[in-house]
């Protein structure tokens, strides 16, 4: 009776045991998500900063690989996150480990896209003229910003592969250019294939392999991209899509410049001491027999050849009075 009595309450004691831990497991996911429902209304505003300061830390320049490789991963860890959501969404997916992080899928792709776009802009910017190319600036701007209040459009299946798309095809469009060490329209026109290319096929593994998509939103889904696909080939041959291989890092106004080696000694009039920021000369004063000089600093990647021009233009006083 005793010896019985005694394994009976071992046995109790193991099970009470093993309740207590998994309680304890349990006890980190619950605090995650009570702290997610606390504070759910500053996550945008925290993503939003930690992406460009993950950014601000990993990238460096357009044309070193480790750069390029970061935003790659970002763009196949995206293309999982819309995945996952779905899975979610359409209850295909119900292994309670999966379901548990649920709500933050939405967050992932918000952080993701975010990251790509903030990295967008800051290179696209390195390379944008004010006068032509700020539509297209301004667009990726807008969805930076719109990413921020969109965490719950983020579950639209439409929205998801049009962003997805544009992030492909963004980023294809200067990391080809940087991999070929070439920029000419074939190189523009082989990214934007090579960008329908890979998301015709994830369409057809949502479609085919997935089960997520119907035919008729399958035909919607494509013709939305093709409609994107025509107009970012249009801002091309409107030159407002930025070379963003290329980038202006210095430029100005100068009486005289001369090269020593590998340096350049630019000469101008000194400025006033409260304007220590100004490295040129603006305005220029010109004198009879003075010589005027444009220099330029543009930055290209490693063995990309490719023919700048400058264009002078003249102020008509006359016409302008």
């Amino acid at each position: 009776m005793d010896a019985k009595w005694y394994i009976n309450q071992n046995r109790h004691g193991i099970i009470s045991f093993i309740n207590m831990e998994i309680a304890l497991l349990k006890a980190p996911v619950n605090s995650i998500k009570q702290f997610y429902r606390t504070f759910e209304k500053f996550i945008p505003v925290l993503s939003f900063l930690g992406g460009f300061v993950w950014d601000s830390i990993t990238l460096t320049r357009i044309d070193r690989m480790s750069d390029n490789l970061i935003l790659l991963g970002y763009i196949v860890l995206l293309g999982f996150s819309i995945m996952m959501v779905n899975l979610v969404e359409n209850n295909i997916i119900n292994k309670p480990f999966i379901l548990r992080f649920s709500d933050w899928y939405p967050l992932g792709i918000q952080f993701l896209l975010g990251g790509l776009f903030s990295s967008y802009v800051v290179f696209y910017f390195q390379s944008a003229s004010v006068t032509k190319n700020w539509l297209f600036l301004v667009i990726l701007i807008v969805l930076l910003f719109a990413n921020e209040i969109l965490e719950k459009r983020l579950t639209n299946i439409y929205l998801q592969f049009i962003l997805y798309f544009l992030v492909i095809y963004s980023f294809l469009i200067f990391f080809i250019p940087v991999l070929f060490k070439i920029m000419n329209r074939f190189i523009f026109f082989f990214s934007g294939f090579l960008s329908l290319g890979l998301i015709a096929e994830y369409l057809y593994f949502f479609y085919r392999k997935l089960l997520l998509l119907s035919k008729p939103q399958l035909v919607r889904i494509g013709s939305l991209i093709l409609a994107l696909f025509m107009m970012i080939n249009l801002f091309y041959f409107l030159n407002w899509i930025p070379p963003v291989s290329l980038s202006l890092k210095f430029g100005g106004i100068f009486h005289h410049v001369e090269r020593l080696d590998s340096d350049y000694v630019l000469s101008y009039e000194n400025p006033p001491w409260y304007k220590f920021w100004k490295k040129s000369e603006n305005p220029f004063h010109y004198v009879s027999r003075d010589s005027v000089y444009c220099f330029t600093a543009v930055f290209a990647p490693v063995k990309l050849t490719k023919e700048i021009n400058h264009v002078w233009q003249q102020l008509d006083i006359k016409a302008n009075r």
